[in-house]
C-alpha cells in the first residue's frame, strides 16, 4: 500500500515538473539535464507554483490540507508558492450514500430507520475527512450528521508518514532547514489531522466553545446532541444561515456589514485572549450568519490552543504594535528567547519600524497581511528568530480573518478596531482586576492554610536538635506573628473580594 502510495506520488510530481524543486539545489543540480532530455513530453509551461497547487489537489485531501498549512508559512516558503497555494480549496467529492448507510447502522448496532425519524442520503456537505447529511431526531429535532469518511485514518496515516520523509530532506537540503523546523510543522500537521478523526473530540470542541460564547451577540455555535456521537459520527443542531461569502445576500436581508465585520475582529482577539482557544479553520465555507447578523461557527476539527506565556507573548506584541512601540516588540521577543542572546536590540527595532510603519492608518484594502508576514519573516531570518510551531494555526486564522474582513468591508481598520479591546484585556491581567483576581482565587487556600501553620511549626521544630532551642522559640514566635499577619490579610482580601462582589451585584 505505502509503497503504491509513493509511486503515485513520484509520477504526479514527475508529472507536473516537482521536480525541479529538487534539482534546483546546487548538490543535485547535475541532473537536471539528464532529467529534462528522459522526461521531454512533460508541458512545464506554467509557472512552478501553479504546478504545484495542481499536483497537490491531484494527491488528494491529505495533501490539499497540508499545501493550506504551508501556505501560511511564508517564512518556509517563496511568495509566489505561498500565494498560489492560499488558493487550495477542500473540495472532495462524497462518497456513496449506501457506505454512510453501513457506517451509521455499524455505528449505532441497529436499522438507520430506528435512529432517525428521517435522514437525507444527499449530503449537504463533503471535505476531506467527512460528509455531513441533515436528519431528523425521534423527538422532531432538526439535526445535522457528520459521519466520517471510511478508511481514510489509513491513508492519513501512510500520507503523514511521507510528508515526515519529505521534511527531512527539506532539514538537510536547505540551510534555513533546521532554524525552519519543518518537520514540527509535519507533527503540528498530523496531531491536528488525527484530532480530526475522533469526531467526539471534535463535539467536545463545540461544545466548549459553545460554552465559551453562551449568551453572545455575536456567535452562534451548535449545540451537541451527545447521546449520538461516537467517534465515528457526531450529531449536532442544525443551524440556519446564508454563508458569509454571499455578501449581497446578506445586505439583502438587512445584516449590517460594518458591524459584522468589526464583530469578527472581536470574536477572534476574544477566542485568542480571553480563552486561548479558537477556531482555527475560519475559512468562509465554515461561517454562516443568521437573520440577526450573528456569526455561525461551524466544523470544530481544527482548534489552536495557547498557553498563558503564548498569550501574554501575543498581547503585548499586538498592543505595542499598534502603539507603535516597536523597541517593546524587540524586547518582547528576546524576553520570550526567541532572538538569539547578543542581538543588537536597535537593529531589530529598526527592522520591524521598517515593516510595520508604512501600513498604518490605511484601511485594510490598501492592506496585505501576507505581505506584512513575509517582510516580518525575511527579517526573522536575518536575525535567526527562532519559528514557534504553536502558533502557526494562529497565523493561519489571522489570515483568514484578513480575507473575511477585506471580502465584508473593505475600509474596516483593523488597528483602531482591535486596540481598545487589547488594551481592556492587558488592564485585566496587570491592572488592579488581576490582583483581585487573584486575592479572590488564592483567599480558600489561605485560609485552610493558616490554621496548620503552629501544629506544621512545631513538626519542624522537634526535627531540630535540642541545642537550637532558643532559635527554636524565636522561630516560633516568628511564624506565629506572620499568621497573625497573614490571617489579617486573608480576611481583608476576602472582605474587599465580598465587597466588589456586592457592587457588582448592585450595578
Amino acid at each position: 500500500m505505502r509503497l503504491l502510495r509513493l509511486l503515485l506520488i513520484v509520477q504526479v510530481a514527475l508529472r507536473f515538473g516537482l521536480d525541479e524543486f529538487l534539482l534546483g539545489h546546487e548538490r543535485v543540480r547535475g541532473v537536471r539535464t539528464l532529467v529534462g532530455r528522459v522526461l521531454f513530453w512533460r508541458d512545464l509551461r506554467e509557472p512552478r507554483a501553479v504546478r504545484l497547487r495542481r499536483a497537490l489537489e491531484r494527491l488528494g485531501p491529505i495533501f490539499v490540507k497540508f499545501g493550506q498549512v504551508l501556505s501560511t508559512r511564508r517564512d518556509l516558503l517563496p511568495a509566489d508558492i505561498a500565494d498560489e497555494l492560499a488558493r487550495l480549496q477542500d473540495r472532495v467529492p462524497p462518497f456513496d450514500s449506501d457506505r454512510v448507510v453501513l457506517t451509521l447502522e455499524g455505528t449505532y448496532g441497529r436499522p438507520l430507520a430506528q435512529v432517525f425519524l428521517k435522514f437525507d442520503p444527499v449530503p449537504v456537505a463533503s471535505a476531506s475527512v467527512a460528509q455531513v447529511h441533515f436528519a431528523t431526531l425521534e423527538n422532531g429535532t432538526p439535526a445535522a450528521v457528520k459521519v466520517l469518511r471510511p478508511g481514510i485514518a489509513e491513508v492519513i496515516r501512510h500520507d503523514v508518514s511521507l510528508l515526515n520523509a519529505g521534511a527531512t530532506l527539506i532539514e538537510r537540503l536547505w540551510a534555513d532547514g533546521k532554524r525552519l523546523k519543518p518537520r514540527e510543522v509535519v507533527a503540528e500537521f498530523e496531531k491536528h489531522l488525527t484530532d480530526e478523526l475522533d469526531l467526539m473530540r471534535e463535539a467536545a470542541n463545540a461544545s466548549q466553545l459553545r460554552r465559551n460564547f453562551t449568551g453572545s451577540s455575536m456567535l452562534r455555535v451548535p449545540e451537541v446532541y451527545w447521546d449520538y456521537c461516537t467517534a465515528d459520527v457526531m450529531v449536532m443542531e442544525r443551524m440556519a444561515g446564508t454563508p458569509i461569502s454571499q455578501v449581497q445576500a446578506l445586505r439583502d436581508q438587512g445584516v449590517d456589514i460594518p458591524r459584522l465585520a468589526r464583530y469578527g475582529v472581536e470574536i477572534f482577539f476574544t477566542q485568542v485572549l480571553r480563552d486561548g482557544f479558537f477556531h482555527a479553520d475560519m475559512h468562509p465555507g465554515n461561517i454562516f450568519v443568521d437573520r440577526d447578523g450573528r456569526y455561525i461557527a461551524l466544523d470544530f476539527g481544527i482548534m489552536g490552543t495557547l498557553t498563558g506565556t503564548d498569550k501574554n507573548y501575543l498581547a503585548q506584541n499586538f498592543l505595542a504594535f499598534f502603539r507603535r512601540d516597536y523597541r517593546r516588540v524587540a524586547q518582547a521577543h528576546l524576553d520570550a528567547g526567541w532572538v538569539p542572546e547578543g542581538t543588537r536590540i536597535d537593529e531589530f527595532e529598526a527592522a520591524i519600524r521598517a515593516v510595520c510603519e508604512p501600513i498604518f492608518d490605511r484601511p485594510l484594502r490598501e492592506i496585505s497581511f501576507g505581505k506584512v508576514l513575509l517582510r516580518l519573516f525575511q527579517a526573522s531570518r536575518r536575525f535567526n528568530v527562532e519559528i514557534q510551531p504553536q502558533l502557526v494555526l494562529l497565523q493561519k486564522t489571522l489570515l483568514n480573518i484578513e480575507g473575511l474582513g477585506r471580502q465584508l468591508d473593505p475600509e474596516l481598520d483593523l488597528w483602531k478596531t482591535a486596540k481598545p479591546y487589547l488594551e481592556q484585556w492587558m488592564s485585566e491581567q496587570v491592572g488592579w482586576r488581576a490582583i483581585v483576581r487573584g486575592l479572590r482565587d488564592e483567599a480558600p487556600e489561605w485560609v485552610r492554610t493558616l490554621p496548620q501553620l503552629p501544629r506544621l511549626a512545631h513538626r519542624a521544630l522537634a526535627r531540630s536538635d535540642a541545642s537550637n532551642l532558643q532559635r527554636r522559640l524565636d522561630l516560633l514566635d516568628a511564624r506565629q506573628r506572620l499568621q497573625t499577619r497573614l490571617l489579617w490579610l486573608a480576611l481583608a482580601a476576602l472582605s474587599l473580594v465580598t465587597l466588589l462582589e456586592l457592587l457588582r451585584l448592585l450595578r
